[in-house]
């Protein structure tokens, strides 16, 4: 979007002129800046990417806050191709905040919903996220997870060149094996955020933690914390606090490296080849 048409529909929206702005760094995808009104108003702004991505994150914003469990930035404005949320000014983090942090996501992930998926498709950092269930809506996680996340990852994969003989035979021997993997772990569709690594979590100015950047929809509250250890895991205050508040059922450090595949097949379709012998990997474990 055109920077003068932005701060024009801004200034008009809030109704008095935009005094200061200044770039926000830590966005791969979008633009990220802050802006300052006359009357001391200062806004978070995302812009530069269309295809309705920043309408997508912002009901993702909104269905988390809806848990009051984490908190979400308020979502004050957004377009086709912008987002403006509240300025949360960033802090150091509480002695206690990972273990804060693990029972706000366990509380979260107890907010429930009859089906899998969420009411709309959305994006996985840049990449479309699938989350509607053709003409019915999906009760079964096994059929919903293989569909939705990695069957859906791995054709994309393949028209963007990443796929071999030997990864094609591997992913079709997972799929074989995906109900004995996933067998004894059913639960109710549960809240997540979707994309939970470091970078996708900030830490107000009281030291508390907050969500940013969302891929929401209902799933296996297992896949959630599976991404938090994608790259190298949060501390173990995190998961301990988890666990006390909300126990996983037996098995799940078995099954995190099938929740991790879903996140390193889309980063090979973003980033390219580099994840293509993870991916492999991740899916060998289950094969040996």
């Amino acid at each position: 979007m055109n920077p003068d048409l932005l701060h024009k529909t801004l200034e008009s929206h809030f109704d008095e002129p935009i005094r200061q702005r200044g770039s926000v760094g830590g966005g791969c995808i979008a633009n990220a800046e802050f802006m300052t009104f006359a009357s001391g108003l200062k806004v978070f702004v995302k812009s530069g990417f269309a295809q309705n991505m920043f309408r997508k994150e912002a009901n993702g914003l909104r269905e988390l806050a809806q848990a009051g469990a984490v908190r979400i930035p308020k979502v004050l404005l957004v377009g086709d191709e912008f987002l403006v949320l509240e300025f949360l000014k960033g802090g150091t983090k509480a002695r206690d905040f990972f273990e804060v942090f693990g029972r706000q996501l366990a509380a979260m992930h107890r907010h429930t919903h009859l089906h899998f998926g969420f009411y709309e498709d959305n994006f996985i950092g840049a990449s479309p996220q699938s989350n509607l269930a053709g003409n019915k809506a999906q009760t079964d996680w096994l059929t919903f997870f293989y569909e939705n996340r990695l069957l859906f990852q791995f054709k994309m994969a393949e028209q963007n060149g990443h796929v071999d003989a030997g990864f094609r035979a591997d992913f079709n021997a997972l799929e074989a094996k995906l109900s004995s993997i996933l067998e004894g772990s059913e639960e109710p569709p549960t809240l997540l955020h979707g994309d939970l690594w470091g970078g996708n979590y900030m830490t107000d100015k009281a030291g508390q933690p907050v969500l940013i950047d969302p891929a929401v929809y209902y799933g296996h509250r297992e896949a959630d914390l599976a991404m938090t250890y994608v790259f190298g895991g949060f501390q173990t205050a995190f998961y301990t606090a988890y666990q006390h508040a909300y126990p996983l059922k037996e098995g799940w450090e078995y099954r995190l490296n099938v929740y991790k595949l879903y996140h390193i097949l889309n980063h090979l379709n973003i980033f390219g080849s580099g994840y293509y012998q993870e991916a492999r990997s991740l899916i060998q474990f289950y094969l040996r």
